[in-house]
């Protein structure tokens, strides 16, 4: 159900997730180049792996609103997911000094940041399914 307004966070959450495929990680340069390189999911097996699982999740969350209990479990998941993606990204950069020649400079780009506020899109998500179980619960209770 779409109209609930954790399903449209966790779709949210889900189109976040699904643009770290198209925009970079990280991008730096080294002395001897003065091109960037970024740094993509697509170059690191597990990196694509946990993109992939937090980018499905949502979607497949978003259709078990009659299984309230799965659905923060499956949430909760895909924030253990998203921090894992997280830390295996920040990982990879700290990884970078470590190269011969080290790279000179570089930035964080737009795919390092979406995971991030989709770590918010889904906390929100598993507030909004606990007020939902709270209100059926209490509907319950007055029949």
């Amino acid at each position: 159900m779409i109209q609930r307004k954790q399903s449209v966070y966790l779709l949210l959450a889900a189109l976040l997730n699904a643009g770290v495929f198209y925009f970079d990680l990280y991008q730096y340069h080294l002395l001897d180049t003065s091109t960037f390189t970024p740094l993509r999911v697509n170059d690191h097996f597990p990196s694509l792996l946990l993109a992939l699982l937090i980018t499905l999740i949502p979607l497949i969350t978003i259709f078990l609103f009659k299984n309230r209990k799965l659905q923060v479990r499956l949430s909760l998941i895909s924030l253990l997911a998203i921090v894992s993606f997280i830390a295996i990204m920040l990982w990879r950069v700290n990884g970078l000094s470590k190269m011969t020649p080290p790279p000179h400079d570089g930035s964080y780009w737009i795919g390092a940041v979406l995971p991030v506020i989709s770590l918010v899109f889904v906390f929100l998500a598993i507030i909004g399914i606990r007020k939902d179980d709270k209100l059926v619960k209490s509907v319950d209770r007055l029949r």
